[in-house]
């Protein structure tokens, strides 16, 4: 194990998963369970981590880890659920205080590239991970993506778009970038807050003043 490694593995998650777990009622042990699986399944995936990998990291094994655990599938249920969840937050968060419908979609995407190009973020390694999911579980994981997703669904509804576009092949082609920006984006050239920008600039197709006023 590199220096590197052991710096990683022992970094706290409360940073990544925004603090959501320390302000749960949780026990201090079942938080670390839920940290370090939730890590774990970042760095191998789901199907390459076993119960067994968990409880090592945390010293429990047998029946007192499943003490806090009910299965693998139901932990990364609720590990990609609250990565969710707490992305969905920092999202409201940053649109809080805006009116104006293209300042509030541009904060949200603004957002968005800052989550999915978080070398620290578990949203995309979790995300990315959906197809070696069991199958009986996918429908309870994009159950939660689209309520995620049900944020722009509701600033898309809001924006003074042309009539000519269609809302809702609008908001799927919007989120397919920012969901696929990790596949091309390279560190350097533009920031992921000035690529959030540079998206709105793109899909801001505003109706006509005249049309507006009808």
């Amino acid at each position: 194990m590199t220096e590197g490694d052991g710096q990683d593995k022992t970094r706290p998650l409360q940073s990544r998963l925004g603090g959501a777990l320390a302000q749960s009622d949780l026990s201090e042990r079942h938080r670390d369970i839920l940290e370090a699986a939730a890590l774990l399944f970042a760095e191998r995936g789901y199907a390459a981590t076993s119960v067994r990998d968990i409880g090592e990291r945390v010293g429990l094994l047998g029946g007192s880890l499943y003490h806090y655990i009910k299965s693998k599938e139901a932990l990364f249920v609720r590990i990609h659920d609250l990565a969710l969840q707490v992305a969905e937050d920092r999202i409201r968060a940053a649109m809080a205080s805006i009116e104006d419908p293209w300042a509030r979609l541009e904060a949200a995407c603004v957002t968005m590239m800052e989550i999915q190009l978080d070398p620290d973020s578990l949203t995309m390694p979790l995300m990315n991970d959906f197809a070696s999911a069991p199958a009986e579980i996918r429908s309870r994981l994009v159950e939660k993506r689209d309520a995620f997703e049900h944020i722009f669904r509701e600033l898309i509804a809001d924006l003074p778009l042309d009539p000519a576009l269609d809302r809702g092949v609008y908001r799927l082609l919007l989120l397919t970038l920012l969901n696929n920006i990790s596949g091309w984006y390279r560190p350097g050239r533009m920031t992921p807050e000035e690529i959030g920008r540079q998206i709105v600039r793109i899909f801001r197709h505003e109706a006509d003043e005249v049309t507006a006023k009808r």
